[in-house]
């Protein structure tokens, strides 16, 4: 038999082996921080999920009472649900499918391999698919669960359940497919990937954006009939009959009911079908060319950023930091997957003081006051979270990020301490600007006194100190110079022990700054004089809020610069 007849024998699903079998191997010779990370994203996932199962059951549960009006509601709401993973899906395959039928390192050994088109294609839409859906069917599960408990519906909802999810991700992979393969057959595969990150990444922000700017907290009020009969119509306005979410929305609601919608059904089954099929035509056609010109090399670009060089020309930092600073932001900038990300960053900065903006504490004048202070310390906590988050994903990795090119820097004649301190400076001001303007802006909108402005000014300025040294330090400590891109660096070992120490020193923190604060605000709300031995155990209070930030600043850089030495004696 031909080489071609005997691989044709064995179906698509051959070729998915060596994936099964690299992550069986993986989970046996698990390395170092592989349990504790294992335990603490399998807690918050745990977590998140038994949450979206308590809210949607209890949301389920007062639909109820409503009838007809609660119907509509829950109708509608499976059509958006399933419309937004839609989106979701398809900018998913996009991406995914550039990898997975583009950019993987085993093409070149299964393309020369006698290997069929069809099983390569249908092996490479199986990973595809798997890739681009497996976060929105764990997100679905819990949502779907719990309005199946609420309305205690029968073995029919959840069989109808599995029925539609299978073809509603086929549809948006196989579209997401053909239209990675268009792009690739049109610009080089590595431009591609930039594109699609830059959009996906502004899609993300949009969303968000569009989500917060409907305030769905109209709905709490009452005086706000006419805008709540507008909101709906809003809401109405995307739900239409010719896609793919609303047939999955009817079929679901239709099971929900203990019935079987067969034309919604049937409807997501055929497209399904045809779309898997056309999508195979076309790279039947089209595949081979749009891979050859993968294979190209990116053209040099020589991104000199002149202006960057004579804006950090000004600064005061030694010339060895100043050139390393100088670097970092240079190699930052000519790369889209880092920079594109702060598009996100700041849509999602942009909702968070929006929602500051829109909180009404005047509908309850008596308790305005004491609400606006507990939401200033909420504020400090939550900007306190987020920066850590920036730093963990930016700063931690910093070190990483010179990958195999370290040898580079331990035989330059620049010290190791100089190195690690430009990572920080390269990080300091850029999060600090972010703590300071989510901080001041959203203290603003709130309207807190003077005094907590000052103090969350002031506090959040050490803590970033902190934090930002802190990532840079243990980032130094726990380096991947192997790492195949930065996200695998800040979910590492070292990654989540600096974020459980980061959530520690928040913790500590906000308990030194709050007690003093709240009780000057007592004093002064009652216009009593503060006692002498109080103010100095509220000065004693700040000055340590002030030393634990600096000890924890001074701390993590000094580890870090050992750990790189030791790396270079070693």
């Amino acid at each position: 038999m031909s080489p071609t007849g005997s691989a044709a024998r064995y179906p698509f699903t051959y070729l998915l082996t060596p994936v099964v079998e690299a992550a069986l191997n993986r989970a046996r010779r698990r390395e170092r921080g592989d349990g504790l990370r294992v335990g603490v994203f399998g807690g918050i996932a745990t977590g998140v999920a038994f949450v979206l199962f308590g809210v949607v059951f209890w949301l389920t549960w007062q639909l109820m009472d409503y009838e007809e009006l609660g119907e509509y509601l829950l109708r509608l709401g499976f059509s958006w649900l399933f419309l937004t993973f839609l989106s979701f899906v398809l900018f998913s395959a996009i991406v995914s499918a550039l990898s997975t039928f583009f950019l993987s390192e085993d093409l070149r050994l299964l393309l020369a391999a006698p290997i069929p088109a069809k099983t390569l294609f249908y092996s490479r839409f199986a990973k595809t698919a798997t890739q681009a859906s497996w976060m929105v069917v764990v997100f679905m599960l819990p949502v779907l669960l719990g309005v199946g408990v609420a309305r205690c519906a029968g073995p029919l909802y959840y069989l109808t359940a599995v029925l539609t999810l299978v073809p509603f991700v086929l549809i948006p992979v196989a579209l997401g497919a053909v239209t990675t393969l268009l792009l690739v057959n049109t610009f080089p595969a590595r431009r591609a990937r930039d594109i699609l990150m830059l959009m996906g990444l502004l899609f993300a922000g949009a969303l968000l954006a569009l989500l917060r700017f409907l305030r769905p907290e109209r709905l709490l009020n009452v005086e706000s009939l006419p805008e709540v009969a507008d909101f709906f119509t809003v809401l109405q306005s995307p739900v239409t009959p010719l896609l793919p979410s609303f047939w999955a929305g009817e079929s679901l609601f239709t099971g929900l009911q203990g019935h079987v919608d067969w034309l919604h059904l049937g409807s997501l089954w055929t497209t399904a079908l045809a779309a898997t099929v056309v999508a195979r035509a076309v790279y039947g056609r089209f595949y081979f060319t749009g891979w050859s010109k993968a294979q190209e090399a990116r053209k040099a670009r020589f991104t000199r950023l002149r202006w960057l060089e004579a804006l950090m020309s000004h600064t005061p930092m030694p010339i060895a930091w100043r050139s390393l600073v100088t670097k970092d932001l240079k190699v930052f900038l000519r790369d889209t997957t880092q920079w594109s990300q702060l598009l996100l960053l700041v849509a999602l900065s942009a909702v968070y003081l929006y929602n500051f903006s829109v909180l009404d504490l005047g509908r309850i004048p008596w308790m305005a006051g004491t609400l606006k202070n507990i939401y200033a310390f909420v504020n400090l906590g939550l900007a306190s979270f987020v920066l850590s988050a920036v730093a963990v994903r930016f700063v931690f990795p910093s070190v990483s990020a010179e990958g195999p090119a370290f040898w580079i820097v331990r035989t330059s004649p620049v010290s190791l301490r100089a190195f690690l301190w430009s990572k920080f400076w390269t990080g300091f001001v850029p999060v600090l600007v972010l703590a300071e303007v989510l901080t001041i802006a959203s203290n603003e909108f709130l309207g807190v006194s003077t005094v907590l402005k000052v103090v969350d000014a002031v506090a959040i300025f050490f803590m970033t100190i902190a934090l930002v040294g802190l990532a840079a330090g243990m980032g130094a400590q726990y380096p991947r110079f192997r790492a195949e891109n930065l996200t695998q660096v800040a979910g590492s070992y070292g990654g989540i022990a600096y974020m459980v120490a980061a959530v520690g020193f928040i913790v500590v923190e906000i308990f030194l700054i709050g007690w003093p604060t709240i009780t000057y605000l007592w004093y002064d709300h009652n216009e009593v004089r503060i006692p002498a031995a109080r103010q100095w155990a509220m000065a004693s209070m700040y000055g340590a809020a002030i030393a634990v930030a600096l000890g924890t600043f001074w701390r993590g850089m000094q580890r870090g610069v050992r750990a790189l030495q030791d790396l270079e004696g070693a």
